[in-house]
């Protein structure tokens, strides 16, 4: 599942395209993904501008110039990729049609944006712009970890007095937005803290100290491309390549990058998913 910065690459790769620019014509080929579309998506989005292109935790916002935002999850394998304009050094041409194009977006100038998923859990939803905030895949999403209001006083605070495990508790979407099992494994470990420590029962100190080194890995992970390790691509169809930079994620049996550690990465599973440490440096 696409993480922030997987999301914000993608953001940042189809912002030359979109953001600014009329949609001429939006195609819509199938009438749901995860849930149905939002009644006449086609017909809503053909014409309009797009005023604004953010990022909110792992969902892309498209505010229009009609009052309504495109509210967009990639899921387990969605794409969105961008061709006929240049980006970068590369002039990408449109494809042929493939099977699992579900929406089209024709932009003015002549690029097209492609939402791709061949898994199909991936979503879109229609929403006011000034309530956009309340929708129900948004209203209850804690603060964006590159922000302002993540802060070291706020995460004490948050996790005083949860006995449930630190990792279970970051990846709590309600705590802090965007974070998803790589980048909490790598933090963790860059951290040493025991993905398996109860989050109340960790010192405030050393929960103070997981929010700069939040900030760097997303930081790292946003300026590296995002992590492919199956279906992930950038908006110009690249992979992104911080997964050659993981220090414990999907390193099982790998010799510790922690320095003068001498320990070996472990896989255990918590609450059904793989969790990735060093026993010996992780405490």
């Amino acid at each position: 599942m696409p993480e922030l910065p997987e999301v914000e690459t993608v953001r940042r790769g189809l912002a030359p395209a979109m953001e600014g620019a009329v949609i001429e014509t939006a195609h819509v080929n199938r009438p749901d993904l995860r849930w149905p579309f939002p009644d006449g998506m086609a017909a809503r989005l053909t014409g309009q501008r797009v005023e604004r292109l953010r990022r909110r935790s792992k969902y892309l916002l498209a505010d229009l110039s009609g009052g309504e935002t495109l509210i967009v999850h990639l899921g387990m394998s969605g794409r969105m990729t961008v061709s006929g304009m240049k980006l970068g050094r590369f002039h990408h041409a449109h494809p042929a049609p493939a099977k699992h194009d579900h929406v089209v977006f024709d932009m003015e100038g002549g690029a097209r944006v492609t939402f791709n998923d061949a898994r199909r859990f991936g979503a879109m939803d229609l929403a006011p712009t000034a309530t956009v905030e309340a929708h129900w895949l948004l209203r209850d999403i804690g603060p964006e970890p590159l922000g302002n209001a993540f802060d070291e006083a706020y995460l004490v605070e948050r996790l005083k007095g949860r006995m449930v495990p630190i990792k279970t508790a970051l990846l709590d979407q309600r705590v802090v937005a965007g974070l998803g099992n790589i980048y909490v494994c790598e933090v963790l470990h860059r951290a040493g803290v025991d993905p398996r420590r109860k989050a109340g029962r960790i010192s405030a100190a050393r929960i103070a100290s997981l929010v700069p080194l939040i900030r760097v890995v997303l930081e790292e992970a946003i300026a590296s491309g995002g992590s492919s390790l199956k279906d992930y691509r950038q908006a110009d169809g690249a992979m992104g390549y911080f997964q050659h930079g993981f220090r414990v994620y999907d390193r099982e049996g790998a010799n510790c990058a922690t320095p003068h550690c001498g320990g070996t990465v472990e896989r255990i599973v918590q609450s059904g998913r793989s969790t990735f440490l060093c026993a010996r440096c992780q405490r």
